[in-house]
Protein backbone atom coordinates (compact mmCIF):
# COMPACT_ATOMS: atom_id res chain seq x y z
CA UNK A 1 0.00 0.00 0.00
CA UNK A 2 1.56 3.34 -0.97
CA UNK A 3 2.04 5.75 2.28
CA UNK A 4 0.43 9.21 2.03
CA UNK A 5 1.11 12.21 4.57
CA UNK A 6 -2.54 13.95 5.63
CA UNK A 7 -0.64 17.17 5.98
CA UNK A 8 -0.08 16.93 2.00
CA UNK A 9 -3.22 15.50 0.95
CA UNK A 10 -5.40 18.53 3.29
CA UNK A 11 -2.80 21.05 1.88
CA UNK A 12 -3.46 19.82 -1.57
CA UNK A 13 -7.60 19.80 -1.48
CA UNK A 14 -7.84 23.07 -0.28
CA UNK A 15 -5.20 25.04 -2.73
CA UNK A 16 -6.99 22.37 -5.53
CA UNK A 17 -10.06 24.24 -4.44
CA UNK A 18 -8.83 27.59 -3.67
CA UNK A 19 -6.93 27.34 -7.29
CA UNK A 20 -9.79 26.28 -9.58
CA UNK A 21 -12.37 29.05 -7.45
CA UNK A 22 -9.51 31.96 -8.12
CA UNK A 23 -9.29 30.82 -12.16
CA UNK A 24 -13.04 30.75 -12.10
CA UNK A 25 -13.63 34.33 -10.68
CA UNK A 26 -10.65 35.69 -12.39
CA UNK A 27 -12.50 34.28 -15.98
CA UNK A 28 -15.35 36.15 -14.47
CA UNK A 29 -13.51 39.13 -13.65
CA UNK A 30 -12.14 39.25 -17.41
CA UNK A 31 -15.76 38.78 -18.72
CA UNK A 32 -17.25 41.45 -16.61
CA UNK A 33 -14.85 43.94 -17.16
CA UNK A 34 -15.08 43.23 -20.77
CA UNK A 35 -18.72 43.91 -21.10
CA UNK A 36 -17.98 47.10 -19.08
CA UNK A 37 -14.87 48.42 -21.07
CA UNK A 38 -16.34 47.70 -24.05
CA UNK A 39 -19.56 49.86 -23.08
CA UNK A 40 -18.22 52.28 -22.02
CA UNK A 41 -16.21 53.20 -25.15
CA UNK A 42 -19.55 52.65 -27.32
CA UNK A 43 -21.02 54.95 -25.40
CA UNK A 44 -17.88 57.86 -25.46
CA UNK A 45 -17.84 56.63 -29.53
CA UNK A 46 -22.00 57.40 -29.62
CA UNK A 47 -21.79 60.71 -27.90
CA UNK A 48 -18.73 62.07 -30.10
CA UNK A 49 -20.46 60.97 -33.06
CA UNK A 50 -23.77 62.58 -32.42
CA UNK A 51 -21.78 65.92 -31.42
CA UNK A 52 -20.43 65.78 -34.74
CA UNK A 53 -23.61 65.54 -36.46
CA UNK A 54 -25.11 68.44 -34.49
CA UNK A 55 -22.25 70.46 -35.00
CA UNK A 56 -22.65 69.66 -38.89
CA UNK A 57 -26.24 70.46 -38.67
CA UNK A 58 -25.52 74.27 -36.81
CA UNK A 59 -23.64 75.04 -40.37
CA UNK A 60 -24.94 77.28 -43.08
CA UNK A 61 -23.04 75.66 -45.77
CA UNK A 62 -21.20 72.37 -46.00
CA UNK A 63 -17.72 71.69 -45.20
CA UNK A 64 -15.39 72.86 -47.38
CA UNK A 65 -12.26 71.47 -47.44
CA UNK A 66 -12.21 67.36 -47.73
CA UNK A 67 -8.80 66.95 -44.91
CA UNK A 68 -9.64 68.45 -41.31
CA UNK A 69 -6.37 68.50 -39.87
CA UNK A 70 -5.97 67.31 -36.08
CA UNK A 71 -2.80 67.97 -34.06
CA UNK A 72 -1.38 64.77 -32.69
CA UNK A 73 -3.08 62.58 -34.27
CA UNK A 74 -2.05 58.83 -33.50
CA UNK A 75 -3.06 55.13 -34.37
CA UNK A 76 -4.94 55.08 -31.42
CA UNK A 77 -7.13 58.48 -32.14
CA UNK A 78 -10.57 58.04 -33.03
CA UNK A 79 -11.21 59.19 -36.68
CA UNK A 80 -14.17 60.32 -38.41
CA UNK A 81 -15.79 61.02 -41.87
CA UNK A 82 -19.15 63.31 -43.04
CA UNK A 83 -20.38 61.73 -45.96
CA UNK A 84 -23.38 63.24 -48.41
CA UNK A 85 -26.17 61.05 -49.18
CA UNK A 86 -24.87 59.36 -52.25
CA UNK A 87 -21.24 58.45 -50.17
CA UNK A 88 -19.37 60.65 -50.72
CA UNK A 89 -16.84 61.38 -48.16
CA UNK A 90 -17.26 65.20 -48.01
CA UNK A 91 -14.89 65.99 -44.78
CA UNK A 92 -12.26 63.52 -43.04
CA UNK A 93 -9.93 63.33 -40.47
CA UNK A 94 -6.35 62.55 -41.42
CA UNK A 95 -6.48 58.76 -39.87
CA UNK A 96 -9.88 58.03 -41.26
CA UNK A 97 -9.98 56.22 -45.13
CA UNK A 98 -10.89 58.01 -48.06
CA UNK A 99 -13.59 56.12 -48.44
CA UNK A 100 -16.43 55.37 -46.33
CA UNK A 101 -15.98 53.40 -43.16
CA UNK A 102 -19.31 51.33 -44.10
CA UNK A 103 -20.79 51.09 -48.12
CA UNK A 104 -24.43 50.78 -46.18
CA UNK A 105 -24.66 53.32 -44.04
CA UNK A 106 -27.46 53.38 -41.49
CA UNK A 107 -27.28 54.44 -38.00
CA UNK A 108 -26.10 52.37 -34.92
CA UNK A 109 -22.64 50.36 -34.61
CA UNK A 110 -20.85 48.67 -37.17
CA UNK A 111 -17.55 46.49 -37.07
CA UNK A 112 -14.85 46.70 -39.65
CA UNK A 113 -11.35 45.16 -40.07
CA UNK A 114 -9.98 48.52 -38.39
CA UNK A 115 -12.56 50.05 -36.84
CA UNK A 116 -15.37 50.35 -34.47
CA UNK A 117 -17.45 52.70 -36.26
CA UNK A 118 -20.59 54.65 -34.99
CA UNK A 119 -23.05 56.20 -37.55
CA UNK A 120 -25.19 59.00 -35.84
CA UNK A 121 -28.88 59.42 -36.85
CA UNK A 122 -29.52 61.67 -39.63
CA UNK A 123 -30.70 65.35 -38.79
CA UNK A 124 -32.32 68.03 -41.11
CA UNK A 125 -29.25 68.35 -43.10
CA UNK A 126 -27.83 66.18 -46.22
CA UNK A 127 -24.95 65.10 -44.66
CA UNK A 128 -23.94 61.95 -41.92
CA UNK A 129 -21.27 61.89 -39.50
CA UNK A 130 -19.37 57.99 -38.46
CA UNK A 131 -17.15 57.92 -36.10
CA UNK A 132 -14.64 55.16 -35.94
CA UNK A 133 -12.71 53.94 -33.08
CA UNK A 134 -9.35 51.88 -34.27
CA UNK A 135 -9.75 48.22 -32.94
CA UNK A 136 -6.30 48.88 -31.44
CA UNK A 137 -6.95 51.28 -29.28
CA UNK A 138 -10.29 49.56 -27.76
CA UNK A 139 -8.27 45.94 -27.63
CA UNK A 140 -5.48 47.02 -25.90
CA UNK A 141 -7.75 49.12 -23.56
CA UNK A 142 -9.56 45.79 -22.90
CA UNK A 143 -6.54 43.73 -22.08
CA UNK A 144 -4.97 46.66 -20.08
CA UNK A 145 -8.29 46.27 -17.82
CA UNK A 146 -8.27 43.09 -17.62
CA UNK A 147 -4.77 42.42 -16.74
CA UNK A 148 -5.47 45.00 -13.88
CA UNK A 149 -8.03 42.93 -12.87
CA UNK A 150 -6.79 39.75 -12.71
CA UNK A 151 -2.77 39.66 -12.45
CA UNK A 152 -3.38 40.37 -8.49
CA UNK A 153 -5.37 37.70 -8.10
CA UNK A 154 -2.62 35.37 -9.62
CA UNK A 155 0.63 37.07 -8.02
CA UNK A 156 -1.10 36.23 -4.89
CA UNK A 157 -1.67 32.31 -5.27
CA UNK A 158 2.22 31.66 -4.23
CA UNK A 159 1.53 34.08 -1.18
CA UNK A 160 -1.73 31.73 -0.31
CA UNK A 161 -0.37 28.91 -1.24
CA UNK A 162 2.47 29.51 1.73
CA UNK A 163 -0.60 30.79 4.18
CA UNK A 164 -2.51 27.32 3.66
CA UNK A 165 0.65 25.49 4.04
CA UNK A 166 1.54 27.07 7.42
CA UNK A 167 -1.79 26.89 8.56
CA UNK A 168 -2.14 23.02 8.05
CA UNK A 169 1.62 22.12 9.06
CA UNK A 170 0.79 24.14 12.11
CA UNK A 171 -2.42 22.73 13.16
CA UNK A 172 -1.54 19.11 12.43
CA UNK A 173 1.64 19.49 14.42
CA UNK A 174 0.35 17.95 17.95
CA UNK A 175 -0.37 14.98 15.47
CA UNK A 176 3.37 14.55 14.69
CA UNK A 177 4.22 15.17 18.02
CA UNK A 178 1.62 11.84 18.82
CA UNK A 179 2.87 10.49 15.96
CA UNK A 180 7.00 10.61 17.93
CA UNK A 181 5.49 9.38 21.05
CA UNK A 182 3.90 6.22 19.52
CA UNK A 183 6.59 5.41 17.56
CA UNK A 184 9.39 5.42 20.19
CA UNK A 185 7.38 2.99 22.25
CA UNK A 186 8.22 0.08 22.28
CA UNK A 187 9.36 -3.19 24.34
CA UNK A 188 12.08 -1.23 26.30
CA UNK A 189 9.84 2.18 26.32
CA UNK A 190 6.22 1.48 27.64
CA UNK A 191 5.67 4.61 29.44
CA UNK A 192 2.05 6.17 28.84
CA UNK A 193 2.13 9.17 26.30
CA UNK A 194 2.44 12.42 28.23
CA UNK A 195 -0.21 15.32 28.08
CA UNK A 196 0.76 16.83 24.54
CA UNK A 197 -2.24 19.55 24.63
CA UNK A 198 -3.71 17.52 22.11
CA UNK A 199 -7.00 18.72 20.06
CA UNK A 200 -10.18 16.78 21.35
CA UNK A 201 -10.14 14.39 18.11
CA UNK A 202 -7.01 13.11 19.46
CA UNK A 203 -7.60 13.05 23.16
CA UNK A 204 -9.60 9.35 22.41
CA UNK A 205 -6.64 8.14 20.32
CA UNK A 206 -4.04 9.05 23.27
CA UNK A 207 -6.30 7.42 25.73
CA UNK A 208 -6.87 4.35 23.47
CA UNK A 209 -2.84 3.53 23.25
CA UNK A 210 -2.03 4.51 26.62
CA UNK A 211 -4.25 1.95 27.79
CA UNK A 212 -3.04 -0.94 25.29
CA UNK A 213 0.89 -0.13 26.18
CA UNK A 214 -0.38 -0.57 29.57
CA UNK A 215 -1.96 -4.38 28.95
CA UNK A 216 0.90 -4.61 27.04
CA UNK A 217 3.69 -4.12 29.84
CA UNK A 218 1.77 -6.41 31.70
CA UNK A 219 1.55 -9.11 29.43
CA UNK A 220 5.36 -9.05 28.94
CA UNK A 221 6.30 -8.78 32.90
CA UNK A 222 3.75 -11.77 33.56
CA UNK A 223 5.47 -13.72 30.38
CA UNK A 224 9.07 -12.21 31.20
CA UNK A 225 8.23 -14.08 34.92
CA UNK A 226 7.04 -17.13 33.57
CA UNK A 227 10.00 -17.79 31.26
CA UNK A 228 12.22 -16.96 34.25
CA UNK A 229 10.50 -19.53 36.88
CA UNK A 230 10.04 -21.69 34.46
CA UNK A 231 14.09 -21.84 34.03
CA UNK A 232 14.58 -21.82 37.32
CA UNK A 233 12.27 -24.92 37.96
CA UNK A 234 13.14 -26.74 34.97
CA UNK A 235 17.11 -26.30 35.46
CA UNK A 236 17.42 -27.67 38.39
CA UNK A 237 15.83 -30.57 38.98
CA UNK A 238 17.28 -31.65 35.05
CA UNK A 239 20.58 -30.70 36.75
CA UNK A 240 19.82 -33.05 39.55
CA UNK A 241 19.24 -35.83 37.77
CA UNK A 242 21.99 -36.14 35.43
CA UNK A 243 24.15 -35.68 38.17
CA UNK A 244 22.29 -38.35 39.71
CA UNK A 245 22.42 -40.17 36.32
CA UNK A 246 26.48 -39.72 35.88
CA UNK A 247 26.95 -41.27 39.62
CA UNK A 248 25.23 -44.17 38.43
CA UNK A 249 26.96 -44.76 35.67
CA UNK A 250 30.28 -44.62 38.16
CA UNK A 251 28.66 -47.09 40.11
CA UNK A 252 27.28 -49.84 37.29
CA UNK A 253 30.58 -51.83 35.78
CA UNK A 254 31.89 -50.12 32.47
CA UNK A 255 30.76 -52.85 28.87
CA UNK A 256 27.63 -53.69 30.53
CA UNK A 257 24.02 -53.42 29.27
CA UNK A 258 23.31 -51.57 32.42
CA UNK A 259 25.92 -48.99 31.58
CA UNK A 260 24.95 -48.65 27.99
CA UNK A 261 21.25 -47.98 29.42
CA UNK A 262 22.86 -45.00 31.58
CA UNK A 263 24.77 -43.66 29.00
CA UNK A 264 21.60 -43.70 27.48
CA UNK A 265 19.60 -41.79 30.31
CA UNK A 266 22.45 -39.21 30.12
CA UNK A 267 22.63 -38.55 26.83
CA UNK A 268 18.49 -38.21 26.49
CA UNK A 269 18.70 -35.65 29.97
CA UNK A 270 21.41 -33.13 28.09
CA UNK A 271 19.26 -33.41 24.89
CA UNK A 272 16.31 -32.80 27.33
CA UNK A 273 17.87 -29.75 29.27
CA UNK A 274 19.10 -28.21 25.80
CA UNK A 275 15.09 -28.13 24.04
CA UNK A 276 14.34 -26.63 27.61
CA UNK A 277 16.98 -24.02 26.71
CA UNK A 278 15.69 -23.22 23.45
CA UNK A 279 12.29 -23.49 24.53
CA UNK A 280 12.98 -20.93 27.11
CA UNK A 281 14.61 -18.34 24.74
CA UNK A 282 11.91 -19.22 21.97
CA UNK A 283 9.60 -17.54 24.58
CA UNK A 284 11.91 -14.76 25.91
CA UNK A 285 12.62 -13.42 21.69
CA UNK A 286 8.49 -13.77 21.56
CA UNK A 287 7.70 -11.64 24.11
CA UNK A 288 9.42 -8.71 21.85
CA UNK A 289 13.04 -8.88 24.43
CA UNK A 290 14.66 -7.32 21.68
CA UNK A 291 12.89 -4.09 20.84
CA UNK A 292 15.22 -2.01 22.95
CA UNK A 293 17.07 0.49 20.87
CA UNK A 294 20.41 0.42 23.71
CA UNK A 295 23.66 1.27 21.42
CA UNK A 296 26.45 -1.46 22.06
CA UNK A 297 29.22 -3.01 20.18
CA UNK A 298 27.98 -5.56 18.04
CA UNK A 299 32.03 -7.22 17.36
CA UNK A 300 32.79 -7.44 21.26
CA UNK A 301 29.49 -9.85 21.81
CA UNK A 302 30.78 -11.42 18.53
CA UNK A 303 34.04 -12.42 20.00
CA UNK A 304 33.38 -13.70 23.56
CA UNK A 305 30.82 -15.91 21.87
CA UNK A 306 33.36 -17.04 19.32
CA UNK A 307 36.03 -17.57 22.03
CA UNK A 308 33.44 -19.58 24.24
CA UNK A 309 32.34 -21.60 21.80
CA UNK A 310 35.16 -22.10 19.46
CA UNK A 311 36.76 -24.05 22.65
CA UNK A 312 33.54 -25.97 23.57
CA UNK A 313 35.39 -29.43 22.92
CA UNK A 314 31.75 -30.89 23.25
CA UNK A 315 30.55 -29.51 19.67
CA UNK A 316 34.50 -30.90 18.29
CA UNK A 317 34.97 -27.78 15.89
CA UNK A 318 36.40 -24.36 16.05
CA UNK A 319 35.17 -20.84 14.54
CA UNK A 320 37.94 -18.83 12.94
CA UNK A 321 36.46 -15.17 13.17
CA UNK A 322 37.59 -12.74 10.30
CA UNK A 323 37.18 -9.26 11.22
CA UNK A 324 38.37 -7.64 8.25
CA UNK A 325 40.54 -4.61 10.35
CA UNK A 326 37.17 -3.63 11.74
CA UNK A 327 37.67 -3.09 15.85
CA UNK A 328 34.00 -1.91 16.87
CA UNK A 329 30.86 -2.18 15.50
CA UNK A 330 27.72 -0.16 17.12
CA UNK A 331 24.65 -0.84 16.62
CA UNK A 332 21.08 -0.17 18.28
CA UNK A 333 19.10 -3.20 20.18
CA UNK A 334 19.41 -5.24 23.07
CA UNK A 335 22.92 -6.71 24.05
CA UNK A 336 21.21 -9.97 25.97
CA UNK A 337 18.58 -10.45 22.47
CA UNK A 338 21.69 -10.37 20.19
CA UNK A 339 23.93 -12.49 21.95
CA UNK A 340 21.13 -14.74 22.22
CA UNK A 341 20.50 -14.61 18.30
CA UNK A 342 24.45 -15.10 17.56
CA UNK A 343 24.88 -18.17 19.87
CA UNK A 344 22.12 -19.77 18.03
CA UNK A 345 23.49 -18.79 14.92
CA UNK A 346 27.08 -20.31 15.53
CA UNK A 347 25.83 -23.48 17.58
CA UNK A 348 23.58 -24.07 14.46
CA UNK A 349 26.64 -23.85 12.38
CA UNK A 350 28.30 -25.79 14.57
CA UNK A 351 26.04 -28.90 15.06
CA UNK A 352 25.18 -29.10 11.06
CA UNK A 353 28.94 -28.68 10.41
CA UNK A 354 30.69 -31.42 8.75
CA UNK A 355 33.54 -33.58 9.40
CA UNK A 356 36.34 -31.27 11.00
CA UNK A 357 36.06 -28.16 9.04
CA UNK A 358 35.65 -25.30 11.09
CA UNK A 359 32.83 -22.45 11.31
CA UNK A 360 34.55 -19.25 9.34
CA UNK A 361 32.47 -15.92 10.68
CA UNK A 362 33.59 -12.87 8.98
CA UNK A 363 32.69 -9.36 9.18
CA UNK A 364 31.64 -7.44 6.51
CA UNK A 365 32.80 -3.56 5.58
CA UNK A 366 29.16 -2.60 6.03
CA UNK A 367 28.87 -3.97 9.38
CA UNK A 368 27.37 -7.72 8.25
CA UNK A 369 27.99 -10.46 9.77
CA UNK A 370 27.91 -13.90 7.48
CA UNK A 371 28.49 -17.06 9.08
CA UNK A 372 29.68 -20.13 6.77
CA UNK A 373 29.80 -23.95 7.83
CA UNK A 374 30.30 -26.78 5.40
CA UNK A 375 27.19 -29.23 4.82
CA UNK A 376 25.25 -30.92 2.33
CA UNK A 377 23.23 -28.55 0.37
CA UNK A 378 19.59 -27.80 0.98
CA UNK A 379 17.17 -27.49 -1.00
CA UNK A 380 15.05 -24.47 -1.80
CA UNK A 381 11.76 -25.49 -0.31
CA UNK A 382 13.56 -27.11 2.88
CA UNK A 383 15.70 -23.44 2.65
CA UNK A 384 12.25 -21.26 2.57
CA UNK A 385 11.31 -23.25 5.91
CA UNK A 386 14.07 -23.26 8.16
CA UNK A 387 12.95 -19.77 10.20
CA UNK A 388 9.86 -21.81 11.05
CA UNK A 389 9.35 -23.56 14.88
CA UNK A 390 10.99 -27.36 15.09
CA UNK A 391 11.97 -27.46 11.50
CA UNK A 392 15.29 -29.38 10.52
CA UNK A 393 16.99 -29.12 8.11
CA UNK A 394 17.39 -33.08 7.92
CA UNK A 395 21.97 -33.07 8.31
CA UNK A 396 21.03 -36.38 10.32
CA UNK A 397 22.12 -34.42 13.20
CA UNK A 398 19.31 -34.00 16.06
CA UNK A 399 18.75 -30.62 17.01
CA UNK A 400 15.47 -28.62 18.47
CA UNK A 401 14.59 -26.89 15.79
CA UNK A 402 14.33 -23.51 17.45
CA UNK A 403 17.70 -22.05 16.63
CA UNK A 404 17.19 -20.70 13.34
CA UNK A 405 13.32 -19.36 14.68
CA UNK A 406 14.61 -17.52 17.62
CA UNK A 407 17.24 -15.85 15.38
CA UNK A 408 14.69 -14.60 12.51
CA UNK A 409 12.71 -13.49 15.72
CA UNK A 410 14.79 -11.67 17.57
CA UNK A 411 16.39 -10.15 14.28
CA UNK A 412 12.89 -9.10 12.96
CA UNK A 413 12.19 -7.15 16.34
CA UNK A 414 15.66 -5.41 15.32
CA UNK A 415 14.74 -4.53 12.36
CA UNK A 416 17.65 -6.24 11.16
CA UNK A 417 17.33 -8.59 7.93
CA UNK A 418 18.51 -12.54 8.05
CA UNK A 419 19.86 -13.85 4.39
CA UNK A 420 19.91 -17.40 4.23
CA UNK A 421 21.69 -19.84 1.18
CA UNK A 422 22.47 -22.56 0.24
CA UNK A 423 24.46 -23.89 -1.78
CA UNK A 424 27.45 -21.37 -1.06
CA UNK A 425 29.79 -22.29 -4.05
CA UNK A 426 30.12 -24.26 -7.54
CA UNK A 427 30.82 -27.48 -5.24
CA UNK A 428 27.13 -27.16 -4.24
CA UNK A 429 27.93 -27.51 -0.83
CA UNK A 430 27.43 -25.21 2.21
CA UNK A 431 25.22 -23.24 4.15
CA UNK A 432 25.52 -19.35 4.93
CA UNK A 433 23.54 -16.88 7.29
CA UNK A 434 24.29 -13.09 6.49
CA UNK A 435 22.94 -10.63 8.97
CA UNK A 436 22.47 -6.72 7.85
CA UNK A 437 21.48 -4.67 10.65
CA UNK A 438 20.58 -0.78 10.39
CA UNK A 439 22.62 2.22 10.46
CA UNK A 440 25.18 0.09 12.20
CA UNK A 441 28.26 2.54 12.85
CA UNK A 442 31.81 0.30 11.84
CA UNK A 443 34.71 1.61 13.24
CA UNK A 444 38.69 0.30 11.50
CA UNK A 445 41.27 -0.40 13.57
CA UNK A 446 43.71 2.80 13.65
CA UNK A 447 46.20 0.35 11.46
CA UNK A 448 43.91 -0.65 8.83
CA UNK A 449 42.88 3.25 8.73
Amino acid sequence: MKNWSLATRIVSGVLSVVTLSLLALSLAVAGFTRYEITERLDNSLQEVSERLQATIATQSRGPRDTVAWVPDVGPRTLAYQVVDQSGHVVLRSQNAPVQSFVPDIHTGFVDTPRFRVYIAAPTATAYRVLVGEPTLHRRGATWRATAIAIVPILVFLPVIWLLVRLIVRRALRPLDRLHDEMQSRGSGNLRPIPSLDLPVELVSIQHAVNTLLARLETALSTERAFAASAAHELRNPLGALLAQVQMLGRMVPAGTEASRRVDIIADRTRRLGRTVEKLLQFSRASSGVAFRRNRFDLLTVLRVLADDLGHNLNDGRGIILNANGISHIFVHGDMDATGIMLRNLLENALLHGMGNMPVNVTVLPDGGIDIINDCPALAPEMLARLTSPFVRGGTGTRGSGLGLAIASNIARQMDATVCLRSPLSESGRGFGVRIAFPDPDVMQSPGEA
